[in-house]
């Protein structure tokens, strides 16, 4: 559960690439916030097709045919499978990284009453890195119960878009005396100016506000860090781009996602490698995976296997 709404179910989309005898897969998972469903992502694929099975379209024309979005994600993960797999080479080597390590990600807690959101700290209390859903009015309250269930772990709040500018001081003051380490998107993408005249008593990051790394310049003085999700960026060729941008701008980088499987979590691992933030929990959220699917130990997120992706 999140400010939006509630998510009982993850609706992905898949993408099989063959060649030759070699498959290629990229999945994305279509996002309402954005305009996106499942239908229209999948007639965004299909309409690709032509080009597809007439050789005219690659990784490389494929950013210029498509707009951002879930469905060039799916396609774009595809190809950097199936190009890798050609190759004989894994997928990060292509990027040009030497080796990828594993990760420690967030997990995150849905948004709920303060008694819930505490029981689930509880729970999670030995995880060290955890991200708190929150919604606006009630917030002070949800995050003291989630600071008393888990005192010991990092604390990344999520907004959602939820907070009103009349009281984000306030909720700014909150969170620094909890020791909160970053804040995603505390205001509506369209009204988040005023983070340039605040002081930012936490380090506040751009999530709905930051698709692609054109987006950057213009946020330089309103955030301190940007959440790169490939289902934004439209995959992992603009995603990487984005993160290269990123830090030459001085923004700190989030690795995050959308709730899908492993083959979706498994191209980020790589922005992962760059980032200060993992948010990479999607296949512990979910009430089973693919498979193979990554393997996580605890919180340590270790790099995908060929056979899954790459």
């Amino acid at each position: 559960m999140i400010s939006r709404g509630v998510k009982t179910q993850a609706q992905v989309v898949t993408v099989t690439l063959r060649q030759e005898g070699v498959r290629g897969r990229g999945e994305c998972v279509p996002y309402a916030r954005y305009g996106e469903s499942v239908e229209s992502v999948l007639a965004a694929i299909e309409g690709m097709r032509g080009a597809l099975e007439a050789g005219r379209l690659d990784r490389v024309s494929l950013q210029l045919l498509m707009p951002p979005g879930a469905a060039r994600n799916a396609l774009d993960c595809a190809f950097w499978d199936l190009e890798a797999k050609c190759a004989g080479r894994r997928a990060y080597e292509l990027a040009g990284f030497t080796k990828i390590t594993a990760l420690t990600t967030a997990y995150t807690l849905s948004v709920g009453s303060p008694e819930e959101m505490r029981t689930a700290a509880m729970r999670a209390a030995d995880r060290p890195l955890l991200k708190i859903k929150l919604a606006g009015d009630g917030d002070a309250e949800r995050l003291a119960a989630v600071r008393q269930g888990a005192p010991h772990a990092a604390l990344i709040v999520d907004a959602n878009e939820a907070w009103r500018a009349e009281t984000l001081m306030q909720q700014l003051e909150t969170c620094a005396m909890h020791g909160v380490a970053l804040i995603e998107q505390p205001l509506p993408a369209d009204h988040d100016g005023i983070l340039a005249e605040i002081p930012h008593l936490v380090p506040i990051c751009a999530d709905e506000s930051a698709h692609v790394a054109s987006n950057l310049p213009q946020l330089k003085d309103r955030y301190d860090a940007i959440n790169i999700k490939l289902d934004k960026t439209g995959g992992l060729t603009q995603a990487l781009i984005m993160a290269q941008a990123a830090q030459q701008l001085g923004f700190g980088i989030m690795a995050g996602c959308m709730v899908g499987t492993s083959l979706a979590m498994a191209p980020a691992v790589m922005i992962g490698q760059m980032a200060s933030f993992v948010d990479l929990d999607g296949p512990l959220l979910l009430a089973e995976d693919r498979r193979p699917g990554l393997v996580f130990d605890g919180s340590t997120l270790m790099p995908p296997n060929s056979e899954l992706w790459g």
